[in-house]
C-alpha cells in the first residue's frame, strides 16, 4: 500500500490524500487550499473559470495530475497535462461538506464517483444551488459541461445541454426518496414550469454496502461543527483509519467515540491536527458552554439581539434557537440559512424550520432559489419594519456581510454576539475593523471580541466553541487506537507529533509518498 499526501500535509486544509494499493486507488477528500490561494487571490480576484484549470495549474493550486475534467482542460495546456501521471482514483472519500475538504473535487474525471452521506450530499447541492457566478469549486454534485474552443487564449464555454449531469453518488447511509428528489430539484424549473429550462440529471446511485471500491470501506458518523461528518476505515493490504475533521465536545461526541472504538484495529491513523499548535489550547470550550455564556447575555439584553456564527454551523443555530424560544424573542434567519435547513430536513435532519422566521431582504431581483424558499415558507416571512417596530422580541443571524441590511433596520441600539471562529490572515483582521465600524454606528454592545488601539481584533473566549479535537484529547485518542504509524495532516506543525510519538509519526510533506 502507498500512501501520498498530494497537499494539506503542513496547513490547515486543503486535504488531498491517495491511498494506492495495487490497480486501486482512492484519495481521502480533495479540497481547496486557502492559503495557497490566498498568495494569489481575494474575494474580488479569482481565477478565470473560462480558462478551467489553466490558472490553477500554473499557479501549483492543484496536483499536477492527469485526473482532471477533460472539459476544464484548455487546447493550450492539454498536451502538458498529458504527460503528467494518471494514477488509480476509484472514488473520492468525502468526509464533509466545508470547501477546504471538498472544493477542489468539481475539477476531477466526472467518471470519479464521490462518497458522502446523505447530509453532506444535500448540503453540498444546496450550496451549489444558492453559489452566484460561474465558480468551478463550487459544482458538486451536479455541474456544468463545457467545451473547449479555439482562440487566443482558448477558452472552455459552458455547453448548452439540456440538463446538468450529477457524478455517480455512493452513499454512506440510506438514500430515501426525499433526498433523490432534492438531489433533482432546481428552482428555476419548479418556478417557469418549461420544458426548455435545464434539468439535473443524477448519475448512478449507490449504497457504500453495495459498491466495491477496490477497498473495504466503512464510513463512521463523527462529531464536527457541520453536520454530517464522516470519517471512514479503508481495508486494504493494511487497515487505514482517517479521522476528517473531528472532535469529542460537541452533541454528538458519543458518534466519535464509536469510530475511535472502530479504528483501534486500524495499523495507520491518518487524523487531522488542526489545535496541536493553537496557543492557550487547553481552553476547550464546549458547545453546551457556548449556549450557556449566550443565554446569560441574551437574558439581560435590551433591543435587538443579533447572534454571528458560521452559515453551517448548524449546531450553533439550535443553540440560539433554544436561546430565543428561553428568552421569549423569535430567531430571525437569512433565506440562504432557511435553504440550507429545508435540505437538512428532506435528508432525515429535524425541521430546524420550525419556530423560526426568515428575513426577507429588500432586493430589487432575488436569486429563483430565494423566490422559492420564500414562497414555501411564506407564513415565516418576517420584514425590516417588522424587525423595526419590535427590535427587542427578534434575534437576528446576520454577519459581516449582512450589515448594509441594518441599514433598512436602523436599530436603536442592541447586543451583538459573535460566535464564530478567530482572525487568522490579515484581510480577516481588516474585515473585523470594518465590522466593528458598523457595530459602533447602530451603537451595540459588543460580546464575543473587541478591537484595540491599533485596529486589531481581541477575542473573548465562551462564545464559540471549535470544530476540531483539542490537543489533549487528541492525544488520549491516538493512545486509546494505538496504531502502528500515525500520518498527521491539515495541521501546521505535523512535527508535535514526531516530538511526541517518535518514529511512529510518518511525516510528509505535500507530494511525498510512504510505502508499507
Amino acid at each position: 500500500m502507498k500512501i501520498t499526501v498530494y497537499d494539506g500535509a503542513n496547513t490547515i486544509g486543503g486535504t488531498k490524500i491517495h491511498i494506492e494499493d495495487g490497480n486501486n486507488g482512492i484519495f481521502l477528500d480533495f479540497g481547496m487550499n486557502f492559503a495557497k490561494y490566498s498568495m494569489y487571490y481575494e474575494e474580488f480576484l479569482r481565477e478565470r473559470t473560462k480558462r478551467g484549470i489553466y490558472d490553477l495549474w500554473m499557479l501549483n493550486l492543484i496536483p499536477r495530475l492527469n485526473i482532471y475534467r477533460s472539459d476544464l482542460i484548455p487546447n493550450d495546456l492539454a498536451q502538458e497535462v498529458s504527460r503528467y501521471p494518471r494514477i488509480p482514483v476509484n472514488a473520492v472519500l468525502i468526509s464533509h461538506a466545508h470547501l477546504d475538504h471538498v472544493g477542489n473535487v468539481a475539477l476531477l474525471d466526472e467518471k470519479i464517483p464521490i462518497v458522502a452521506s446523505p447530509t453532506t450530499l444535500v448540503i453540498l447541492k444546496a450550496l451549489r444551488d444558492t453559489s452566484r457566478g460561474n465558480n468551478l469549486g463550487m459544482e458538486t454534485p451536479y455541474y456544468t459541461p463545457r467545451k473547449r474552443t479555439e482562440g487566443n487564449p482558448p477558452l472552455v464555454e459552458a455547453n448548452t445541454g439540456k440538463y446538468y449531469p450529477t457524478r455517480d453518488l455512493i452513499l454512506t447511509d440510506k438514500f430515501s426518496e426525499e433526498v433523490r428528489r432534492f438531489m433533482r430539484w432546481r428552482a428555476e424549473v419548479e418556478l417557469a414550469n418549461k420544458n426548455n429550462i435545464k434539468r439535473i440529471k443524477l448519475g448512478k446511485v449507490q449504497n457504500l454496502e453495495e459498491s466495491y471500491l477496490g477497498f473495504e470501506v466503512r464510513a463512521y458518523p463523527v462529531d464536527h461543527s457541520i453536520y454530517g461528518a464522516t470519517a471512514y476505515i479503508i481495508e486494504g493490504d493494511v487497515s487505514v483509519a482517517y479521522t476528517g475533521d473531528f472532535r469529542l465536545h460537541g452533541k454528538n461526541g458519543n458518534l466519535t467515540r464509536k469510530f475511535i472504538k472502530a479504528a483501534k484495529n486500524a495499523s495507520i491513523l491518518i487524523t487531522e491536527g488542526t489545535r496541536v499548535s493553537r496557543k492557550n489550547d487547553d481552553f476547550n470550550v464546549s458547545e453546551k458552554e457556548v449556549y450557556e455564556n449566550a443565554l446569560r447575555i441574551v437574558e439581560e439584553a435590551k433591543g435587538l439581539v443579533i447572534a454571528d456564527f458560521s452559515l453551517r454551523n448548524f449546531e450553533r443555530l439550535e443553540s440560539f434557537k433554544r436561546i430565543a424560544e428561553k428568552t421569549g424573542r423569535e430567531l430571525v434567519i437569512t433565506t440562504k440559512e432557511a435553504y440550507y435547513l429545508h435540505a437538512l430536513k428532506t435528508a432525515g435532519e429535524a425541521d430546524h424550520l420550525r419556530e423560526v422566521k426568515i428575513y426577507e431582504d429588500s432586493k430589487t431581483k432575488p436569486e429563483k432559489w430565494e423566490k422559492w424558499i420564500l414562497s414555501k415558507y411564506n407564513e415565516l416571512k418576517v420584514t425590516p419594519e417588522e424587525i423595526t417596530r419590535e427590535q427587542e422580541n427578534y434575534i437576528l443571524c446576520f454577519s459581516f456581510y449582512d450589515m448594509p441590511k441594518l441599514l433598512d433596520i436602523m436599530p436603536s441600539g442592541g447586543v451583538y454576539i459573535y460566535s464564530s471562529s478567530e482572525a487568522f490572515t490579515e484581510e480577516q483582521v481588516f474585515s473585523f475593523l470594518r465590522l466593528w465600524n458598523w457595530l459602533q454606528y447602530f451603537g451595540f454592545e459588543v460580546h464575543g471580541f473587541k478591537v484595540d488601539e491599533h485596529g486589531r481584533p481581541i477575542f473573548e473566549k465562551g462564545f464559540h466553541a471549535s470544530g476540531h479535537i483539542s490537543k489533549d484529547e487528541l492525544v488520549k485518542v491516538i493512545e486509546e487506537v494505538d496504531p502502528d504509524y500515525i500520518v498527521p495532516v491539515h495541521t501546521e506543525n505535523p512535527e508535535w507529533f514526531r516530538e511526541v510519538w517518535e518514529d511512529k509519526a510518518i511525516i510528509l510533506r505535500n507530494g511525498d509518498s510512504w510505502e508499507i
